[in-house]
């Protein structure tokens, strides 16, 4: 019978009042009036006689206890040994999660824990069932946003030396490297945290140059002058990686014509005559003007020449853009002739600002006819497709625009020195409407790329830079991708198409904190000079000094006479250093060669956030693949980012960013931001599904609490009812034990093998389900309803009350494991409280979740589900009151269905029975037929049951019939059942038990 169908009914079945366990109750109302009543007065001498629960565990840990609890646990269980210790164990089986480096730039943030703890679970799971654990944390330590801050700590940076500001930004990021790991071990990060990885490490940065020489060997890096995204703002070229873009950003647009110089031969007869025929142009970017350098057409598409209706000008434009183009410009078009877009083949134009200038008509594929006029200008070093067009029809490239985004002297007087996106901007758009070119201008909102880092716009311009050729690289990528596991696993699309765009890598930077590119430019030629013995040698240098070495050794130690002597009869002396840093996405990138280890080098496992298919996970597969062909994972997970609980972004204006710290500890003023504990902030990463945006807030972590709170109180039921149970002399066998005790380990080994699959699948928030459902649902509201009874009233050593001590143990093992890796605190704190020995003093040193075969017992389920069924009945029968008030008689005609019952009550009536404990009433009565002087207006409950044994072999509907009377005897003092003879005794089953008390 599966389990899934009858679940609905099973949440209900803590619904009745309860029997032994309202001694708490009567004591608290005693305590309000001040006036024990007759019956408190009567019964107080067997309150000593019941067996409550005994335990130190608190069900809640209020205020400013829960983290220094944590941090004691922490110290006394060993978490800083942890990792060590499973390093040691003597094992072939061995688990890789390779660590992303964070950015070694700012405060720990929850982004940072959402990574961080994500990691943890994956890696504490893993340990728990045996593996040894491969795990070196990492941090990414060179770059812009390093130099950057740590620059803005100082009032002076004009003058200041490359040593000077790498000095800064190492001082900066060994900072922020302690901050951040201080927390990373604050939230229970397992590691060795005294062996992490920097990649200003001088050992890593050899072991990247190293890749480095290798991929230049193969022909993989090449310098070359091309267009690339630059941050003006930043002074560098920057990779794709490093944009993120403003989706909201605003260009001033213009619509403009270049006149036709040259009419194109097959159109000649059709402009014959024609007073003045321009081409109409749209751009976002004005001051690329200046160094157009064609015009580019769709060769297959139709194009129309037309006559403006304000002016009588002709112009040209593809025939699908007339109308918009026309309604745009407030005018209206009459198409005189349409052509092909080949047959403006040999055709040119001037240049609209620049005299005597001619701009060819040339055919490319990625001219679009979505926006614009079907007619591309051409900036060859403004724009990646035209630099293709300029490439293949040997176009001038000249770059108008410096390292600081202005115009240079070779742009003319009225431009030079003018900043392109702005003065420069609205200086061009006055040309062209000083020269009659331009037509329109209006604002245009649009995805637009921004430096990620200081975030603002940048350009594409070109310059001479080092490039990674990806485009002989990518397809050998793409195929490895397509046999490594993506969770999930729509996630290898996003990959493959971002792998796709990329058709070379700019990996050169042009700062001071960074790795240095080992190129030595002549002093005179500006001639580069680089080889494999040049860049050995530098690897070897850096190896024993550092990168420091480049900028703090002469020339004559990093460039050997002899090695300079090979390539030419130059003095060394007439070389300089390159002053170009490797990108920060090669130096993390080659993280996989230094860290991972045996011949293979791959991880089991990369996870890391979305924003790494064209960052971390991108770098460290290409380079990866040009060395060895093979990618350095096998499985990547990607997560979401964090967002608000409302799913806004966020930032300091809107007041909603979390800090981790505060999470834990608390703000300033408690009652606002109350300290929660690192083991919240664990649930909540755990619960969320993290393969979307992961939301947090004040409302998700106090909810977050409160689970864990009615969490506390299902473990503190549990050890409560273990005083006084030794496993190893007290327990009972399973065969021995109670249906329901039996039944419930059948639960529990179910629930274990569902959680562990989960774990496998990295679905934590499966996990976290199916522990709630489990906790709260089986337990809780269902098990522990029916065995109190048995648990404090029966005699303290009856092989009854032994069972179901039996299961609650077995229980709380499973249920305490399976929530370790995720609530690391709370599961110590458990096995720090358990009342019996343990073999280990840590739960995550004693193994996974260890259930035994023989609890499966899928006939147990009709048994139960049945006897629950019926209860259900009696249940829903009196809604709200005590259920030990009546008695029940169950009558269910003979068959399989009343043998099932009567394993579970052999004898006519009973109050002591299994099937009376199920049922929660004072006595149960089990007949085969309805009794002649059953009185007619007693309320009959009907129902049926489908058997469903050995696997659908055995099928039978038996219907049952439930009767409900009120109890007939006097309620026990000692166990509240109405099953004692008179007022002031005791039922027979508590006479006996108390009898040698």
């Amino acid at each position: 019978m599966l389990w899934a169908r009858r679940a609905p009914s099973l949440a209900r079945r803590g619904a009745s009042a309860g029997a032994a366990w309202g001694w708490a109750r009567s004591a608290a109302s005693g305590a309000k009036s001040g006036q024990p009543s007759p019956e408190s007065r009567a019964d107080s001498r067997y309150r000593e006689t019941v067996l409550l629960p005994r335990s130190r565990f608190p069900a809640q840990l209020p205020g400013r206890l829960q983290p220094e609890a944590e941090v004691e646990i922490q110290q006394k269980c060993g978490f800083s040994e942890l990792y060590s210790w499973q390093r040691q164990r003597n094992t072939t089986n061995e688990f890789c999660l390779h660590d992303g480096p964070p950015y070694a730039n700012g405060d720990p943030h929850v982004g940072h824990a959402l990574n961080k703890i994500l990691k943890d679970i994956t890696n504490r799971f893993h340990m728990m069932r045996g593996y040894k654990v491969h795990y070196v944390p990492g941090w990414d330590c060179h770059g812009l946003p390093i130099e950057l801050k740590a620059l803005s700590e100082l009032k002076e940076t004009q003058n200041l030396s490359p040593m000077e500001i790498r000095q800064r930004a190492k001082e900066f990021a060994e900072r922020a490297i302690e901050k951040q790991k201080s927390a990373f071990i604050r939230w229970g990060i397992m590691a060795d945290w005294a062996n992490c990885y920097h990649t200003f490490d001088r050992k890593y940065e050899a072991k990247q140059l190293s890749i480095f020489h290798k991929m230049y060997d193969k022909g993989y890096i090449y310098q070359d002058y091309k267009p690339v995204f630059w941050s003006p703002s930043a002074n560098t070229a920057l990779a794709e990686a490093e944009l993120e873009y403003n989706q909201q950003h605003v260009s001033r647009s213009v619509y403009i014509k270049f006149p036709l110089l040259k009419s194109p031969p097959k159109l000649a007869s059709v402009i014959a005559g024609s007073s003045t025929v321009s081409l109409l142009i749209w751009t976002t970017q004005p001051w690329t003007i200046p160094a157009n350098e064609a015009i580019c057409y769709m060769p297959d598409s139709d194009y129309s020449i037309v006559k403006c209706a304000n002016t009588g000008e002709y112009y040209i434009l593809a025939a699908n853009r007339v109308e918009s183009t026309a309604a745009i410009l407030d005018t209206q078009f009459e198409v005189i002739s349409t052509c092909k877009g080949v047959d403006l083949e040999n055709g040119s134009c001037a240049h609209p600002t620049i005299p005597g200038k001619e701009s060819p008509f040339l055919p490319a594929n990625h001219v679009t006819m979505a926006k614009g006029t079907g007619l591309v200008h051409t900036a060859p070093a403004h724009g990646m497709e035209d630099y293709s067009v300029a490439s293949h029809h040997q176009l001038p490239m000249d770059c108008l625009v410096d390292e600081g985004g202005f115009f240079t002297e070779a742009a003319g007087p009225e431009l030079q020195n003018k900043a392109v996106l702005e003065e420069g901007n609205e200086a061009v758009i006055q040309r062209l409407q000083a020269a009659k070119s331009l037509l329109k201008e209006e604002k245009c909102v649009h995805s637009y790329p921004y430096d990620w880092r200081t975030k603002k716009p940048v350009i594409i311009r070109a310059s001479k830079q080092w490039f990674v050729d990806t485009a002989n690289i990518k397809v050998t990528a793409q195929e490895l991708l397509k046999k490594v596991k993506f969770i999930p696993a729509s996630a290898v699309n996003r990959m493959l198409e971002m792998l796709d765009r990329r058709t070379y890598w700019c990996i050169s930077r042009q700062r001071s904190w960074g790795v240095p590119i080992p190129v030595f430019y002549h002093k005179t030629t500006g001639e580069s000079l680089i080889n494999s013995e040049i860049i050995e040698n530098v690897v070897k240098i850096v190896e024993q000094h550092g990168s420091d070495a480049w900028w703090t050794l002469p020339v004559e130690q990093l460039l050997p006479r002899k090695i300079a002597a090979k390539v030419g009869s130059h003095d060394v002396l007439d070389y300089v250093q390159g002053q170009d840093v490797l990108d920060i996405w090669f130096d993390s990138g080659t993280s996989w060669a230094h860290v991972l280890e045996g011949a293979d080098q791959r991880a089991d496992l990369y996870l890391e956030g979305k924003d790494q298919f064209g960052g971390w996970f991108q770098s460290s597969l290409l380079t990866s693949v040009a060395i060895r062909k093979k990618a350095p994972y096998k499985t990547l997970v990607v997560h979401g980012f964090t967002l608000g609980e409302k799913g806004e972004k966020m930032s300091k204006s809107i007041g909603n960013v979390v800090d981790p710290d505060v999470v834990i500890n608390g703000g300033q003023d408690h009652s606002k931001e109350p300290p929660y504990g690192a083991d919240v902030l664990r649930w909540w990463v755990a619960e969320s599904n993290v393969f979307t945006e992961v939301l947090i807030g004040p409302a998700v972590l106090s909810a977050a609490k409160d689970d864990i709170n009615k969490l506390r109180n299902t473990l503190r039921f549990m050890l409560g009812n273990m005083a006084g149970f030794n496993p190893e002399t007290d327990s009972i066998p399973s065969s021995e034990m109670y249906v329901i005790d039996q039944y419930m380990l059948h639960l529990l080994q179910d629930y274990a093998k569902k959680v562990t699959e989960a774990y496998k699948e990295y679905d934590y928030a499966k996990v976290i389900r199916l522990l709630q459902a489990f906790h709260t649902r089986d337990l809780s509201n269902f098990y522990f309803s029916i065995i109190k009874d048995r648990l404090y009233c029966e005699e303290e050593k009856d092989p009854k009350r032994r069972s179901c001590q039996t299961a609650l143990t077995e229980a709380l093992d499973v249920v305490v494991r399976s929530f370790a890796p995720i609530l690391p605190h709370l599961a110590e704190e458990v096995f720090q409280d358990l009342p019996y020995k343990k073999e280990s003093e840590s739960v995550f040193r004693s193994g996974w979740i260890n259930t035994n075969s023989m609890w499966k017992k899928p006939g147990l389920e009709e048994v139960v589900e049945a006897a629950c069924a019926m209860r259900d009945s009696f249940l829903g029968s009196i809604a709200g009151k005590n259920a030990l008030e009546y008695e029940v008689v169950i009558v269910i005609d003979p068959g399989l269905l009343f043998e099932l019952m009567e394993t579970l009550q052999a004898e006519e009536s009973s109050s002591v029975s299994q099937l009376n404990e199920i049922m929660m009433a004072s006595q149960t009565t089990l007949l085969s037929e309805l009794p002649i002087e059953m009185a007619t207006d007693e309320k009959i409950i009907k129902g049926t049951f489908l058997i469903n044994l050995e696997g659908g072999d055995i099928r039978e509907e038996s219907s049952y019939k439930v009767i409900v009377l009120s109890a007939t005897k006097a309620k026990c003092l000692r166990c509240r059942k109405y099953t004692a003879d008179s007022l002031l005794s005791l039922c027979p089953r508590c006479t006996e038990v108390i009898a040698g008390k």
